[in-house]
């Protein structure tokens, strides 16, 4: 019983992984490449800033408010677009 529910379990997550991927497949594919890209490539200054120490003053802070506000504006530009 407990080895059906850990196989299910893992299933689960596959098919989770592979939704996923598909879901950014979709995304990549879309009309604005370089937009997608610079959408990309905030996420990832986001995401080193969040594992940064906090203690910058509040600099840190003010550069993921910022970084919030490109991505919402990048994303407003691809709609615009369509």
């Amino acid at each position: 019983m407990k080895k059906l529910m850990n196989r299910r379990l893992a299933a689960i997550t596959i098919l989770a992984a592979a939704a996923g991927t598909l879901a950014v497949s979709v995304a990549s594919a879309s009309k604005q490449p370089h937009m997608d890209d610079a959408i990309a490539a905030l996420r990832s200054a986001k995401s080193a800033l969040v594992q940064a120490k906090a203690n910058k003053g509040g600099h840190r802070v003010k550069a993921m408010e910022l970084i919030d506000a490109a991505i919402g504006e990048v994303e407003k530009g691809i709609a615009a677009a369509e």
